[in-house]
């Protein structure tokens, strides 16, 4: 079995898919800057590395204590909302340092001890593919993201290596409960309100489980699909259909 390197692997989404591929028989290496909540996922198959995929420093001592990857997933992501008359220049760089140059740091130290056959995965997001009210950084991010994968699908076919995305609608994770938090603040709403309000974007009336993110990454590293490059896995109920 591969080694497989997932960052912001601590949590939600990440801590999914590093279940589901240890328990599958891969060495698995989570990444993420708090020790902690690392380590509540850690064990057995799973090896814990703290650093933030925004320091090019950090992420080069991730991959060098990692060891070579056959799966490298960028999952690490952040967001915020605010109207766009209000986005600071602060708020705008946390978005693209985490977002997008995580994914880039990520990919390009991956791909540098990345032998043939081997798989590139961004974890996404819908805005990915369309833009979002009070979202436009974080949208810009994800953008630049599938501008990334991509392109650099076409740089790696010849050495059988993929690039791919997965673009999944709001997910059922700690990232969500914070915008839930977010649109009780600022409209009053309760929290059943403020789930119903996220959760009816989607035609199915729900959440996107992380179980469905981590069945798309598993799908994507297998065998099964060696000819899927440059694409966006969507999962988001038909939102964007």
């Amino acid at each position: 079995m591969s080694r497989v390197l997932i960052t912001g692997g601590g949590t939600g989404t990440g801590a999914d898919m590093a279940r589901a591929f240890a328990a599958s028989g891969h060495e698995v290496v989570i990444t993420g800057r708090n020790r902690d909540t690392l380590d509540r996922v850690a064990g057995g198959n799973i090896r814990a590395i703290t650093g933030d995929v925004s320091n090019p420093d950090q992420i080069a001592a991730i991959f060098a204590e990692a060891g070579p990857c056959q799966i490298v997933i960028a999952n690490a992501g952040v967001a915020e909302a605010a109207p766009f008359a209000k986005v600071t220049l602060d708020h705008w760089n946390r978005m693209i340092a985490t977002n997008l140059t995580g994914v880039f740091l990520t990919f390009q130290h991956g791909l540098a001890q990345m032998a043939e056959g081997g798989r590139l995965i961004a974890i996404c997001s819908i805005t990915g593919i369309r833009g979002a009210a009070y979202a436009a950084p974080y949208a810009a991010s994800k953008h630049g993201v599938m501008g990334l994968v991509r392109s650099l699908a076409h740089e790696v076919a010849k050495k059988g290596i993929t690039a791919n995305a997965i673009c999944p609608g709001y997910l059922d994770t700690e990232m969500t409960g914070r915008s839930i938090a977010n649109v009780m603040e600022k409209t009053g709403r309760s929290r059943d309100q403020a789930i119903a309000a996220l959760a009816g974007r989607n035609p199915q009336g729900r959440l996107i489980a992380p179980a469905e993110v981590t069945a798309a990454a598993m799908w994507l590293a297998s065998d099964a699909a060696c000819s899927v490059n440059g694409q966006a896995i969507v999962l988001d109920g038909g939102e964007s259909a």
